[in-house]
């Protein structure tokens, strides 16, 4: 059976994440639609390369489609895109090997969040602004004790009970431009609301209420202190995930699209 690549950019602010769920509006519920209307089957199988909570947006998710169908992809592209709503919008269909995994050929994944230093009339739903002074360089400095492989207990959850805790972070670095702070973050995977809980504990530290003492003793021992910190998901985009031979990017690849909002 054929298998198709997708790549994916929606605005997640009235769904209720990336995953099906019944009754309520997810975006893959809408792809699910599409698909089911331009190939008029039922017969298929998507997955996507990991899930997003409610309210995050994505610039590039990654899903595949097993249907078996000799349509082309470039007509696939238009004709899906033609039924998806405004929000949901598919860059790219490609053919693949059959090996292809959207999820499990995944070699690391790349989030951005947003954060704004002023009011914005149309920030909304996609930035945090936080009216408190921030240190921006505290921030930056803090970093250094996320990087590595490390256990993330205290700043995530795991699908299932009793899954490891750790995580590896390739990359976190922080962007100041004009009114804007980008939080860059390259890791080989996540744990559920773990890039929205750092956010908010190197925000604590800018504001000058968390120390790299605190930071440290997180890491030793679980504390459900970064939990009372969890950014909001409005800032928090998907960006890239990776795959065998990509090139993992030191800065924001889609810097100017986020900072336009």
């Amino acid at each position: 059976m054929p298998r198709f690549k997708l790549t994916i950019e929606y605005d997640g602010s009235h769904y209720r994440g990336w995953q099906f769920q019944r009754e309520v509006p997810s975006v893959m519920g809408k792809l699910m639609d599409a698909v089911k209307e331009v190939f008029k089957k039922n017969d298929y199988e998507l997955y996507g390369s990991g899930r997003t909570d409610a309210g995050v947006h994505a610039l590039a998710q990654v899903a595949h489609l097993d249907i078996d169908s000799a349509m082309p992809p470039y007509i696939a592209l238009t004709r899906l895109n033609e039924l998806l709503p405004a929000s949901i919008n598919i860059l790219n269909v490609e053919k693949v090997q059959p090996r292809f995994h959207a999820r499990y050929s995944a070699t690391a994944r790349s989030y951005v969040y947003h954060i704004s230093k002023r009011k914005s009339a149309f920030g909304k739903d996609f930035t945090w602004w936080v009216k408190d002074s921030l240190d921006v360089k505290a921030m930056a400095d803090a970093t250094v004790h996320f990087v590595g492989m490390k256990d993330f207990k205290s700043f995530g959850t795991t699908e299932k009970e009793g899954d490891s805790t750790l995580v590896k972070l390739e990359q976190l670095k922080i962007f100041e431009i004009d009114d804007s702070i980008l939080i860059h973050i390259v890791g080989s995977h996540f744990l559920w609301k773990m890039v929205r809980r750092i956010v908010g504990t190197l925000v604590e530290v800018g504001k000058g209420k968390l120390s790299d003492e605190d930071i440290d003793l997180f890491f030793r021992q679980y504390s459900d202190i970064p939990s009372k910190f969890t950014a909001p998901p409005s800032g928090l985009y998907l960006e890239r995930v990776y795959y065998p031979g990509d090139t993992i990017e030191e800065e924001p690849v889609w810097l100017m699209n986020i900072t336009s909002h």
